[in-house]
């Protein structure tokens, strides 16, 4: 069963048991969205999106076209995702950038996420950050540009450099 508010907008039949979606979200109807998701609100899910299991998502996200999201991730408030390097306004891309978050890795608030990532495995990106460039697994990152500052070790514990 998928626990959905009333005031959201799910165009999609892709999303998975025990998922919750809160007010004032759009998921559209080609998006998929895995089981035991928490959706916060007013968060924006397009077509050509893939969101695992046991993913969250805070307030104030929009998952553009391109964007993969592996399990366990973490999606802090007010990420944002870009996925058109050169935009402009009325002129679209044959295709998007992919990004990738891989499995297990967080994304601090307010970070932003470059078209055409990678973010590995276990990576801890802090808060505030702009991410312009691949991150290895097990890395910690922050800044502007996001600079690698440690690494996450396999109990989650940091080392910083």
């Amino acid at each position: 069963m998928i626990l959905r508010h009333p005031l959201s907008d799910i165009q999609s039949e892709n999303i998975g048991d025990n998922t919750r979606i809160w007010q004032f979200c759009v998921i559209l109807k080609d998006a998929k969205v895995g089981q035991n998701c928490n959706i916060c609100a007013h968060v924006l899910i397009e077509n050509d999106v893939e969101i695992g299991n046991n993913v969250t998502i805070k307030s104030g996200v929009q998952v553009w076209d391109g964007v993969t999201i592996e399990d366990n991730v973490f999606v802090g408030p007010n990420v944002t995702f870009t996925n058109d390097l050169f935009p402009r306004s009325k002129v679209y891309p044959k295709s998007f950038e992919r990004t990738l978050l891989r499995k297990g890795c967080s994304i601090g608030a307010n970070s932003t996420i470059v078209a055409g990532v990678v973010i590995g495995e276990s990576a801890f990106v802090g808060a505030g950050s702009v991410v312009t460039k691949d991150i290895p697994s097990g890395t910690l990152w922050y800044g502007n540009p996001a600079k690698m500052k440690g690494y996450i070790a396999e109990d989650g514990t940091v080392v910083k450099l």
